[in-house]
């Protein structure tokens, strides 16, 4: 996975990116846990990322990035 776009990293230093799956040009969120963590990354499909029920930063971040798309007011 050559591009991908940082959203988030945490004070411990983990890292989520949001990237593309060059198979099949789907969206992923890619996640880089710090190096004591172990520091493999995995992938998460879009979809499952938005419905897990954790909201964390990272979440938030990525819904940050996705408001940037439109440029309509929010109830317009």
């Amino acid at each position: 996975m050559s591009e991908r776009r940082e959203l988030y990293r945490s004070p411990n230093g983990d890292a989520w990116f949001l990237g593309r799956e060059p198979s099949n040009g789907n969206a992923v969120i890619i996640h880089q846990p710090n190096a004591p963590s172990g520091g493999r990354l995995s992938h998460i499909e879009l979809g499952e990322f938005l419905r897990g029920e954790v909201k964390g930063p990272e979440h938030q971040a990525l819904l940050r990035l996705i408001g940037t798309l439109v440029d309509v007011p929010p109830y317009a």
